[in-house]
């Protein structure tokens, strides 16, 4: 089994260079080693390795940056993607690919489902869609995960930069209008490889491709939620912060205005993907604590 995986250096990327590592031969590049804004040198890559399994988890994830870098989101999240989807077509492999909650529009009160209506709001959004859109009318034999609020505990994200704030600052200020399941990279590199394995191994789930399928931790909170349990968890846990749990501050998405709009409801359903592959995902708060306890362990806190 070979695996051809994109995108290696980003969060969920780095987290899928082991977790695929079981199932075969991982062939992995970042962005330095196969740009995604040369059509060629991708068809060129996925010809030389000819991969049973394409994982693409390149993207464009600069959302306020699209807005003024319309074309490189569009040759990266769609029409790489694109390009990727008629490569696996030719030599019959399962392209894996990972979409985003901001396809929705956010105005749904219940979470949103695989079935809803995508309506995105950011030019990030439009061109995950459209990415999307590519995937499902190549013929390729495919998975898509929408992904949300994706965290680590090594690159730049929110929970980071909340954490570091939190030494640095008496008080934080935090919208609390948005609401959405923050999901630790592992998580999602753990569940596509076990899924990756029930399908190779397994023939009850052999028609379980081509489909859509939500993948975030279960539960859901607002990113002044998300940030006032980071926060407390460090502290819980003998970090030294300047700024309390109390002292988080609620704010709107007015009096925080950003370039790209986004959805006020980033929640996904996740019951199709549990039922599916029989799984029960963890709450985002368990993988959060992870997260904390490890920094805490590497003595991120103690500068």
């Amino acid at each position: 089994m070979r695996i051809l995986l994109f995108g290696k250096n980003g969060q969920v990327g780095w987290e899928l260079s082991s977790a695929l590592a079981s199932l075969g031969e991982v062939i992995s590049f970042g962005s330095n080693e196969v740009n995604f804004t040369n059509i060629d040198s991708i068809r060129d890559c996925v010809k030389r390795y000819k991969p049973n399994i394409i994982v693409n988890a390149a993207a464009y994830t600069a959302v306020d940056n699209a807005e003024s870098n319309q074309e490189e989101a569009y040759l990266i999240n769609s029409e790489a993607v694109r390009v990727l989807a008629e490569e696996a077509l030719h030599i019959n492999a399962l392209f894996v690919h990972y979409s985003t909650d901001y396809v929705f529009d956010g105005q749904k009160e219940l979470p949103y489902t695989e079935e809803d209506l995508p309506n995105p709001l950011s030019v990030y959004g439009k061109t995950k869609l459209q990415g999307d859109k590519f995937i499902q009318e190549s013929g390729c034999r495919y998975l898509i995960f929408r992904i949300s609020w994706i965290f680590c505990s090594y690159e730049k994200n929110f929970a980071r930069t909340i954490l570091k704030l939190a030494k640095e600052r008496d008080v934080l200020k935090i919208v609390n209008d948005q609401i959405g399941s923050p999901t630790d990279a592992k998580l999602v590199a753990t569940i596509t490889s076990l899924i990756l394995y029930r399908i190779i191994n397994n023939n009850d789930f052999t028609n379980s491709v081509n489909e859509i399928y939500n993948l975030t931790s279960a539960g859901e909170t607002s990113w002044h939620g998300f940030a006032f349990a980071l926060i407390q968890q460090a502290q819980s846990l003998g970090a030294k912060l300047r700024c309390a749990p109390e002292n988080v501050k609620a704010i709107t998405t007015v009096e925080y205005p950003l370039p790209a709009k986004r959805p006020f409801n980033s929640t996904l359903n996740i019951n199709k993907l549990q039922t599916t592959f029989a799984l029960q995902l963890p709450s985002w708060e368990l993988y959060s604590y992870r997260l904390v306890k490890e920094l805490v362990e590497r003595g991120f806190y103690e500068s």
